[in-house]
């Protein structure tokens, strides 16, 4: 108790000096209130920033893996080539089917699921696609149906389909529900008459066209256009119109390339229906198409790829998705990915980097706030070095006045700690969220930058381009982070596809405001950051106080 009273004293009668620690702490105590807010924020963005927010995934096949196992196994030539062969070999037949893709979708993990089919068609004499070339160019004619044999875009974010597909005037895309018409791959559109088809059995041969392509045929609702097999002209389907659409994002002229005079990749030139009726026609992913190429040579391929869709109800059911596939027999060459957790990943690039400059901040205020109260520390000690003589005159031991001076600076530090607290906690908000503007304003400079390394603006810059084929409601990045603190968004440009055959710009919504309270958790840190500091200041006093003699303290004093 003599230890307490006399600590209380020393304090009350050296106000100055311990003044000047409590502002000390109360700076540290501050700074480090921001900084642990900050992590705070951006540790519960990362971990339950999509826990409400539905999730979208795919399985894939991992190319990247495929092909450097094959070039490592595989031989070179003198050249030092690489084994085209093997890698092909590797890559081929690792398509997976529609009963696969529905057997994952079983998993408890999955909330929902959606996919489409695309295969294509080809242009009559009474059903032309939209074209901004002025000559008659038929992909239908048997001689170009075989010179425009292409790859396949399988292996993508959208599903795993490696076959080999023919390019036709059209794409055709049976959609398996309404949730896969409303993340369309061209983007999102609006009917403008009719209705969209059905997806029962007696719903065949229903579909629906772009208002540019039903203006171009002079066609309506209820009209009957004819198309062709774009492997065999002389074969061709009647589909009727039961709606016209007009896309949100549309653009205008095929993008097929030099030399390609498919108009499939136009959007104005995309024909949905469901995927009955692509089964009903024999163009769904079961079905088989064989081409002939210009030396006679024939080969069969796939009739439509499948981009198969999961859903899941938040980030946690798609991580344990990934578990469970594998469980069910997921090969490992295969991958699941989610654009959804990948764009808001994105979304936390300016978060994240604040964070980690406010624990770099945190440590050099606390490395440089311990070498002051440790200065101060043994100016104390050493300015009451006659105390210290008198006391273990008196009898007083060693550790007792060791003690005092220990609990003493407990007590300056726990004051400055509160006061520095209540600033840290009433200023957090506005410095990081002014802190974080600063680094998604730098973040945007950074794109910007690297779009002007071109020299131009990139191809199909329109900054507003819809997410391919991923969207189910979660393009939302601004979320409620746990109750501890929040987040809003604010759109800046990145770079990545904007469709089928386009390269286009879609913003990421960088979280830019946080809104973190201090919590139980914080305020633990705090007092340990506290006593920590007041540990580490009063071993010095212990240190020097353990070696004082008290009567050679008091003869130097005489």
């Amino acid at each position: 108790m003599f230890v307490f009273k006399n600590a209380w004293k020393s304090v009350i009668r050296n106000k100055g000096r311990n003044i000047l620690i409590a502002i000390i702490v109360a700076i540290i105590a501050a700074a480090a209130t921001i900084g642990l807010s900050i992590r705070q924020a951006a540790n519960s963005a990362r971990e339950t920033g999509l826990e409400n927010t539905s999730v979208t995934g795919q399985i894939s096949v991992d190319r990247s893996k495929l092909i450097s196992a094959s070039s490592t196994s595989g031989s070179s030539g003198s050249s030092g080539q690489p084994d085209f062969s093997a890698i092909r070999e590797a890559l081929s037949d690792k398509e997976l089917k529609l009963s696969d893709y529905q057997k994952y979708a079983k998993l408890s993990s999955v909330a929902s699921s959606y996919y489409t089919e695309t295969s294509s068609l080809a242009k009559t004499d009474s059903f032309q696609a939209v074209s901004t070339t002025s000559s008659d160019s038929s992909s239908s004619s048997s001689e170009s149906s075989n010179a425009n044999a292409q790859q396949g875009p399988g292996g993508g974010m959208g599903g795993g389909m490696e076959a080999t597909t023919v390019s036709g005037d059209f794409q055709l895309v049976g959609f398996s529900s309404d949730q896969a018409v409303k993340n369309a791959s061209n983007g999102s559109f609006t009917m403008t008459s009719g209705e969209v088809f059905g997806y029962d059995a007696t719903d065949d041969n229903e579909v629906i066209i772009s208002k540019s392509l039903a203006d171009f045929n002079n066609l309506k609702v209820g009209s009957t256009i004819s198309a062709a097999n774009p492997s065999d002209s002389s074969k061709t389907y009647t589909l009727k119109v039961v709606g016209i659409y007009k896309n949100s994002t549309e653009t205008s002229g095929s993008t097929g390339g030099p030399g390609n005079s498919s108009t499939a990749s136009d959007p104005a030139n995309a024909i949905y229906t469901s995927v009955a009726t692509l089964k009903a026609l024999g163009l769904d992913a079961s079905s088989t198409l064989t081409t002939t190429d210009s030396s006679g040579t024939s080969s069969t391929s796939a009739a439509a790829q499948i981009s198969y869709t999961y859903v899941f109800s938040n980030k946690s059911d798609y991580t344990s998705f990934k578990t469970q596939a594998t469980k069910a027999g997921l090969s490992s060459d295969y991958s699941v990915s989610s654009s959804d957790v990948e764009e808001y990943e994105s979304s936390l690039v300016p978060l994240n980097n604040l964070s980690q400059f406010a624990l770099t901040l945190l440590l050099i205020v606390l490395g440089v706030g311990a070498v002051v109260l440790i200065v101060l520390s043994l100016f104390n000690v050493r300015e009451r070095k006659y105390e210290v003589g008198v006391l273990t005159a008196m009898g007083v031991k060693k550790t007792k006045v060791a003690a005092q001076f220990a609990i003493e600076l407990l007590i300056v530090t726990m004051i400055g700690l509160g006061i520095g607290a209540i600033a840290g906690a009433a200023t957090s908000v506005p410095v990081s969220n002014q802190l974080l503007a600063s680094q998604v304003a730098q973040q945007e400079s950074e794109s910007s930058s690297q779009q002007a390394q071109f020299g131009r603006g990139m191809q199909g810059g329109g900054a507003g381009s819809n997410s391919s084929g991923t969207g189910s409601g979660s393009s939302n990045s601004g979320s409620n982070t746990g109750g501890n603190s929040g987040s809003t968004t604010q759109a800046a440009p990145s770079q990545s596809n904007g469709g089928p055959g386009r390269i286009g710009t879609r913003a990421v919504s960088y979280v830019s405001s946080i809104n973190s309270t201090v919590s139980l958790s914080m305020v633990g840190q705090l007092v340990l950051i506290g006593l920590g500091l007041t540990l580490l200041s009063a071993l010095v006093g212990v240190i020097f106080v353990m070696r004082y003699e008290p009567l050679q303290i008091l003869a130097d004093r005489s």
